[in-house]
């Protein structure tokens, strides 16, 4: 299986342009008092470069992450139909979807109103990931432009047949035609029309102060950033795996989740030197 190395990254750099010719993401967020998976996620997918990010809540959320997000911009999105009209609008390029859902019926109805919204790429992770377990006609919803990010737990819950390991990862991404990005020391992202790719986070690259709240749905924001500039899924998920760990690694130990955002710009600028 082909490793994810520096020297194998893709072009982070952003050309010139409009904000909007660098991609809208959308990213769904709990309710009231469950907004902060949300918001790390749309901070990191700000921080990756999409040129604007919109985080999009319950009602009554709103004043709560209004008063805690600056750049990110709010839409109010009470529900499936709510979400159908944001997305039918045809501003977003991506979205992230489940870190701080929640996994209650009008969730269930937001994945498959999102799942249905044609041409989105989409970032699945956390409780996105146990509604998908839970519903094989969910599932079936899923599509080329998708990207799961499952830890062991999560895959085995969603494909309990299959091995929690590279393998597992290629078949899980065969079955349901979406990219399947396997976290762990060895994350494995496996493409179900291409040959997989490992990142491994060993060795010298050992970054254990990632096992930390909130790390994961910084990994599904920085996903979504490049899915909203225009990555495909695979390539948004192996760069956002190392650029994830390259973070870690560079801010060291003590390291909290809120940290890897801002620790992302200077892993950029060592990438161009």
């Amino acid at each position: 299986m082909k490793e994810i190395t520096r020297d194998a990254l893709p072009d982070f750099d952003k050309p010139q342009g409009h904000k909007y010719d660098h991609g809208h993401a959308l990213v769904l967020s709990g309710g009231v008092g469950k907004g902060g998976a949300a918001r790390l996620a749309a901070r990191a997918a700000l921080r990756m470069g999409a040129g604007a990010v919109t985080l999009g809540c319950p009602p009554a959320a709103l004043i709560e992450n209004a008063a805690q997000l600056n750049a990110v911009m709010l839409t109010r999105v009470a529900d499936a139909e709510a979400l159908e009209k944001v997305l039918e609008a045809g501003r977003f390029d991506a979205l992230c979807l489940g870190p701080g859902l929640g996994t209650g019926d009008r969730e269930a109805a937001l994945v498959r109103a999102a799942l249905r919204a044609d041409g989105l790429a989409i970032c699945l992770d956390a409780d996105a990931l146990t509604l998908l377990g839970r519903d094989a006609d969910v599932m079936a919803l899923l599509h080329d432009r998708c990207i799961l990010t499952p830890h062991a737990g999560e895959f085995a819950r969603m494909f309990p047949d299959l091995d929690a390991a590279g393998e597992g990862a290629v078949a899980a991404a065969r079955r349901c035609g979406a990219t399947v990005l396997l976290k762990g020391q060895e994350t494995v992202i496996a493409d179900p029309a291409r040959a997989p790719v490992v990142h491994r986070a060993t060795g010298a690259r050992a970054a254990p102060w990632l096992a930390t709240a909130g790390a994961g749905d910084v990994l599904a924001g920085l996903i979504t950033g490049l899915l909203a500039r225009g990555f495909d899924p695979t390539d948004a998920g192996a760069g956002a795996a190392w650029l994830h760990c390259d973070a870690a690694l560079r801010f060291g130990p003590g390291l909290i989740a809120e940290d890897l955002p801002e620790a992302l710009p200077a892993v950029l600028r060592a990438l161009r030197s």
